[in-house]
Order: C-alpha cells, then structure tokens, then sequence
C-alpha cells in the first residue's frame, strides 16, 4: 500500500480516450474494489455533482449538497496548506472498468475506463470534492498533491443508500472539549488551554474531553464551557497578540474565581463537585458565557476599577432553588443555555454589577426566557 501512494491518476488521450488509474484491487463485505490516488485537479474532472433537491428523500442517491459548507471546508484547506488532512473519498463507478494487474496477476495495476463513459456517485465525500474543486480554482498549486479514494461498482440505488448509511451512521462527531484540546490551529483554543493551567481554580477542576460533565463526574468546568466564556471575554476577532490574550483571561478569571466562595471550596476539597453542580448553577455553561460577557463590558466601562466592581458578585445568590434565576436560565427545574437564556443571565449579572444593558439585553431581563 506505501507503494500506491507514490502513484496518481493518469489521464491518456489516446485514440480510445481511455482513462488510467494506478490501483489496488481488494475485497470487503463481498464486493471486489479499487483503491486509487488521484491528483486534486482531477477530482473536479472526475466528479460532477447531482442536484437531489428535484428528487424525493426516497429517490436520492445522496444528500443534497450543502453549499454553504463548501466555502468553509474550501478555506480549511487554503488557509492549511501545509497541513490539511482529508480521510478517502468513497464513490461508485457507473461504467465498464478493466482491471490490469501488473505482470499479469496480483492485485497492484492498473484501472482503465472510457473517459466519456466515466459516471460517479460519490457515496461518501461531494462535501469534500466541491471544497477540494473551489480550492484548486483560488489556487491550481494544490492541483498536484492527491487524496485517496475507494471505488465500488455500482449496483442500483438500494444499494448506494445502504452505502450512504453504512458509512454515515456510526461516525461519531467528537466531543468539542477534544476538539478544542488537539486544535493546534485555533488560537482561542491555545489561550484557554495556557489560561487553564495558569488560574488555580481552573488547574486540575476542567474536563477536557466531554462536552457536559457526567452526573458523578468529579471536575467542576469543561473545557468547551471555558472555551465559550473566553469568546466572549476576548473577543478572538480583534487579533491581539497570544499572549496579551493569555494574560488578560488569567487576570480576569483569577478575580473571579476570588468571588466565587463555592467554586474555592470544592478546589479547597471542602465540598465535592457533584454536590455543587446539583445546587448551584454558577460552574455551568450558561453562566460562564455570561461571566465571559460581563468580563468585556467590564474592561471596556472601568477599565481602572473593573475588579472592584466584580466583587458584587459575593453577594449572588447561585442556588438553583433562587426564584430570580426562573425563566432567566432555568426553565421547568432545568438550567438551559440556549441564546435567550445566555442573554437573559448576562443581563442579569450585568444589572447586578450596575453595568449599562444594551437594548437587547434590556428586553431579555423584562420579558425573560419564553
């Protein structure tokens, strides 16, 4: 297999208009196969795509073509070229192939089909072809690196459907905790994970794998909650140096932490987390964005003054059982964290801290959370 990588699609405009793919022939769940590389500028030629919005969900071959995914996965691709990464293309030929084996036998050759034949339904990847076809385009550089792709013949649209489940239905997204732990690209994720290790209630209190905290889980915060709340304290958009960015979270979230008597004393070992999380709503996500929120209006009203301020917050009443917090975060005896509920909680605090409301954050603190 190291060998095929070294070998890429070969178009031949010969008299037949062959076709050539450099292959290896192979065999799962009963079917036969071929496992090609192809150059990035031949997948557009290669690949074209179907409109399934005319058809019923039951006629489809595939899904409809998310188009304003293509952009986003296109600039992935151009803003990495040093290091993207895309998993095989997967697709069904619908046209007579003829495999050569090299010397006559084995299973490395080559795949030869009609060019003007040549049909695709692309059973797993279109997503990753149109941004593969969008990126070539701003940059026909990239047309000269290759990807791998899987090809099964196709047998009929029962088939190509179950094709479509079998390789979508048990992919797992992971958690945004993980994503953000092993993003290297994105600097918000590098600010928090530094900021984490250098704010003491958040060193060893954050779990940096799930998204929500199981029931018995003995962390306090996730990281993807801290994640959020850093979005909105720093306002990543404004592109200020990593680490001015860095130090600014573990100034602000250090005061806090100084005002948030329960969150010392399970980092003290004086209450567990469990117990806190089941009483008390101030380590949960909603509440976290909101404190991020009031960090930034904080730092732009008193710029001088702001950690004097925060000090109001000792005097919150964090209990889940305090009626102020119904139809703000908690909605039927659960805490929410939809965008009403994290409106209504950073107006909340907000008031709490006499900071100035915005109008949309005045209406979410008079008319709450529908």
């Amino acid at each position: 297999m190291v060998a095929l990588t070294r070998k890429t699609l070969e178009l031949t405009e010969d008299e037949a208009m062959k076709v050539s793919f450099s292959a290896m022939q192979g065999r799962i769940g009963q079917r036969t196969y071929y496992s090609t590389m192809m150059k990035l500028n031949v997948i557009p030629k290669m690949f074209t795509f179907r409109d399934w919005i005319e058809f019923t969900p039951e006629e489809r071959e595939q899904r409809v073509l998310n188009k304003k995914r293509v952009p986003t996965v296109a600039k992935y691709i151009l803003d990495n070229e040093e290091g993207y990464l895309f998993s095989a293309i997967t697709a069904s030929y619908q046209c007579n192939v003829e495999f050569k084996p090299h010397n006559g036998n084995g299973e490395m050759g080559l795949l030869e089909m009609e060019f003007e034949e040549a049909n695709f339904v692309i059973n797993d990847g279109q997503h990753r072809c149109a941004a593969i076809a969008q990126a070539v385009k701003e940059n026909p550089a990239l047309g000269d690196e290759s990807l791998s792709v899987l090809l099964f013949p196709y047998e009929n649209r029962e088939r190509v459907q179950q094709m479509f489940s079998d390789l979508n239905r048990f992919v797992k997204k992971t958690s945004k905790s993980l994503d953000i732990l092993y993003d290297k690209r994105d600097v918000l994720s590098l600010v928090t994970l530094e900021m984490c290790e250098r704010v003491d209630i958040f060193n060893g209190t954050v779990d940096k794998d799930a998204v929500s905290l199981p029931v018995r889980s003995p962390k306090l915060f996730s990281l993807a909650a801290i994640y959020d709340a850093n979005k909105e304290l720093l306002k990543p958009g404004e592109d200020r140096p990593h680490d001015e960015m860095v130090a600014l979270a573990v100034e602000y979230w250090s005061a806090v932490a100084e005002v948030m008597p329960d969150w010392l004393k399970v980092k003290r070992g004086d209450m567990k987390s469990v117990e806190l999380r089941q009483e008390n709503i101030s380590s949960h996500t909603v509440v976290l964005r909101a404190l991020g929120a009031v960090g930034a209006s904080l730092m732009t009203e008193e710029p001088d003054g702001w950690k004097g301020r925060l000090r109001a917050l000792t005097s919150v009443n964090w209990r889940k059982s305090n009626t102020d917090w119904e139809n703000i975060c908690i909605v039927a005896n659960s805490v929410v964290s939809n965008r009403q509920a994290r409106l209504a909680t950073q107006a909340y605090l907000k008031q709490h801290l006499g900071l100035h409301l915005t109008p949309a954050e005045g209406r979410a603190i008079s008319e709450k959370v529908a």
